[in-house]
């Protein structure tokens, strides 16, 4: 399970999605979420499902990768989805009843639209991540919010934050298969018992797993300070970021399919 965990990953092309402006992918990304959100009939939800759909289609992302992604939050789908089948109420008859549970058409209605909102939010965050490397993703989201240097707020230590956070998720992940692995041949168990002995069970890999985070974290600062690292000011970047045509076409697009859903919320189509 933990090596079906594929955010934070970067996945090098040349395809056109690889090569957009890493500005006009984080705009993007917080665009198409506020249209999954606007999205309260079908054809919004059918038009933001068949943009993504074209997105992954010319970045060349296999299909495979994209069902690997939601193996790991599948609990997390299935469990939102019995909840609004189960407790939204509806007018008219129910269509199953069992005890103090029902299920309307109200339910699955909305069950089915938070299934595909939920999905559709993890595959087009995920897209991010996929096509864009952890530099770009920096120098990207610097340049978005350098307006706020203006009221001294510390904008490059944030994005290196954020993207060093990124690019250690699935260093992490591999560190916690290769705990679990050893802990399993010394023979601890994690997969029989009650709740309280499975989560005292989740020690042995919580401690070493912490201690090597900080060790790496250790590292890193030793290894910047070594080459004398000063972000912020004065730092000077290979890879200028500048907007070019099929950067602007495709905000264009974009905004376009986002005027459009929010024109049929309006119009309650």
């Amino acid at each position: 399970m933990l090596r079906d965990i594929t955010i934070g990953q970067h996945f090098p092309g040349s395809s056109l999605v690889h090569r957009f402006d890493p500005r006009l992918k984080l705009v993007l990304t917080i665009a198409y979420i506020i249209l999954l959100f606007a999205a309260s009939n079908p054809l919004g939800l059918t038009l933001s499902i068949l943009f993504l759909v074209a997105m992954y289609a010319v970045a060349k992302i296999p299909f495979k990768l994209i069902l690997k992604s939601l193996k790991p939050i599948l609990p997390i789908i299935l469990f939102t989805a019995v909840l609004n089948l189960f407790f939204v109420s509806g007018e008219g008859d129910p269509l199953v009843q069992f005890w103090i549970f029902k299920i309307t058409r109200e339910g699955l209605v909305n069950a089915g639209f938070l299934v595909l909102r939920i999905v559709m939010l993890v595959t087009g965050t995920f897209l991010l991540t996929y096509t864009t490397s952890p530099i770009a993703l920096t120098d990207g989201l610097e340049s978005l919010l350098s307006p706020l240097k203006a009221i001294h707020f510390p904008v490059h230590e944030l994005a290196l934050m954020m993207s060093i956070a990124l690019r250690f998720i699935p260093t992490l992940i591999e560190e916690t298969d290769k705990i679990i692995s050893a802990q399993k041949a010394r023979g601890a168990d994690f997969e029989t018992g009650n709740l309280f002995h499975r989560a005292k069970a989740l020690v042995p890999i919580l401690v070493p797993l912490f201690i090597s985070a900080f060790r790496r974290a250790d590292e890193l600062a030793t290894a910047m300070e070594c080459r004398c690292y000063r972000g912020g000011s004065g730092r000077t970047k290979l890879k200028q970021l500048r907007f070019q045509l099929r950067d602007i076409l495709t905000f264009a697009l974009g905004a376009a399919v986002l005027a459009g859903v929010i024109v049929l919320r309006s119009y309650g189509l």
